[in-house]
């Protein structure tokens, strides 16, 4: 439930922040935010649902199904962020200042190994490749919102407005990774 709740506020944050500013880092780091949310809401649900001995099958649809719509949404994104870099750097789109950006991707920097810990803790105890691959996709995150600060911070400081649109390129080296792992998933769903 921490895992939603922080991810819930830090969609919220990053997307409003970003479209405020008209970041394309901040709203890809938004974005992705809201991916980890849907994957954390699945997690959630599937697993009080084997502790309350639902059917597998019943569960795996539903991973399934969430599987797909963040394999899709991931593409999305990484079309989205080289397609509005590219135009942002071409046609000199100046992202403004985002202070809301600077505190949430620092907090973030902090919250996600935190999250990450707590879930490998209880990962010990009951073994769940799904809260395995969640635990990736918090430490992934983390890492994001350290491109995503380095990125704001840069800008607001030197006023190298570009440095955004090359921060959220940047982005593009653990987003194509998950998008190609989520596709694959997807994939061996659909076969299933």
């Amino acid at each position: 439930m921490a895992t939603i709740a922080w991810m819930l506020i830090e969609a919220a944050v990053a997307l409003g922040a970003g479209f405020a500013a008209r970041s394309v880092l901040l709203t890809a780091f938004g974005v992705d935010s809201v991916i980890e949310l849907l994957s954390g809401i699945v997690l959630y649900r599937r697993l009080a649902a084997e502790s309350n001995g639902m059917p597998t099958g019943e569960v795996d649809v539903l991973e399934a199904r969430t599987g797909r719509i963040s394999a899709v949404l991931l593409v999305l994104l990484c079309a989205y962020v080289v397609l509005s870099s590219i135009a942002g750097l071409g046609l000199r789109v100046i992202p403004s200042p985002s202070f809301a950006g600077i505190a949430v991707s620092a907090a973030a920097i902090v919250t996600m190994p935190l999250l990450a810990r707590g879930k490998r803790a209880v990962n010990r105890v009951i073994d769940s490749a799904s809260l395995h691959a969640d635990i990736a996709e918090t430490i992934s995150c983390a890492y994001l919102a350290g491109v995503t600060l380095a990125g704001l911070g840069v800008s607001m400081l030197t006023s190298w407005w570009w440095v955004q649109y090359v921060a959220a390129l940047a982005l593009l080296v653990w987003l194509v990774p998950e998008a190609r792992e989520a596709l694959d998933a997807r994939s061996h769903n659909w076969r299933d």
